[in-house]
């Protein structure tokens, strides 16, 4: 399987708002996107820097329940 690509929080956030996510608010470095579903809300905090460790691309996309395919390059 591929590896996953290298992202910034900004580029991150963009790829959840292009699946229904929206942008609730942010408190420093951390920005918090909401998707509502059928059986409640989505919620993910995702840091605001300009890379992001793997791990913590890893927790987003566990978080946000989509693809992980959609972060690889």
């Amino acid at each position: 399987m591929p590896k996953l690509g290298i992202f910034s929080g900004n580029e991150v956030c963009e790829i959840l708002m292009q699946h229904g996510f929206v942008r609730v608010r942010q408190r420093g470095s951390h920005i918090v996107m909401q998707k509502s579903t059928d059986t409640g809300t989505i919620t993910v905090p995702v840091p605001n820097h300009r890379t992001l460790c793997i791990g913590t691309l890893n927790s987003i996309i566990r978080q946000s329940q989509l693809n992980k395919e959609l972060f690889i390059r």
